[in-house]
């Protein structure tokens, strides 16, 4: 009964996500466009991990972000207050699953008051900062809810997309993980929700992707 209450406060709280539009998110420049995928160039930024096993994409997101909600309601050793950002994004980590995977690290971006200094989660939530560096992204969005039967489907247009692109054979091979999903929008949005496939681009020696271009959101 009190994991369900808490799950609820969760689904709750993922509502905050479109309710607010102070809400702040990592920041980036589109580098290049096309009509159904752009390459962002991201900036470097701090968020809080949480490793989930499950061979269930919709699973681990709900028990990762349900962990990483603890951390920022105060389970932390500052007992800080953390507001909510946008994405939540849930990466996949290559493995043998259903889904091609059963590892996934769920992600929350941390604001800017919290960035240089993240507060120590409690050790029970098995959570831990996580610095990731300014690269290029390749992103297809898609609406609808981001569930098992779709996610995969997704991932797979954007590599399409991408062998027909300038960007063919960009892929980074270096990346920690196959593809991630970044949700934007609230369980109890219907219409009009955003969801983005993620994928890491190898950018090494074009002008477009390093750091210090980034000059926009």
């Amino acid at each position: 009964m009190e994991r369900a209450r808490m799950l609820m406060k969760v689904v709750s709280l993922l509502c905050l996500v479109v309710l607010s539009n102070a809400i702040e998110s990592p920041k980036y420049e589109v580098v290049h466009s096309e009509s159904d995928f752009d390459v962002r160039l991201y900036t470097e930024s701090t968020w809080m991990s949480a490793p989930v096993r499950e061979l269930s994409f919709e699973k681990a997101t709900l028990f990762g972000f349900h962990r990483l909600f603890q951390f920022i309601e105060g389970a932390n050793l500052n007992y800080s207050r953390i507001p909510m950002t946008s994405p939540v994004v849930t990466s996949i980590v290559p493995g043998a699953g259903p889904l091609h995977s059963s590892a996934y690290v769920v992600r929350f971006y941390l604001p800017v008051k919290f960035q240089a200094d993240p507060p120590t989660p409690l050790p029970e939530l098995h959570l831990k900062p996580y610095v990731w560096d300014s690269r290029c992204v390749a992103v297809r969005k898609f609406s609808g809810f981001a569930k098992d039967e779709n996610i995969v489907r997704e991932a797979e247009k954007l590599a399409i997309s991408l062998r027909r692109s300038p960007w063919a054979n960009g892929t980074s091979s270096d990346s920690d993980y196959a593809y991630s999903i970044a949700q934007y929008s609230s369980p109890f949005q219907f219409i009009g929700r955003v969801n983005e496939i993620w994928v890491d681009i190898d950018a090494s020696g074009i002008d477009a992707c390093k750091p210090g271009n980034i000059a926009a959101y």
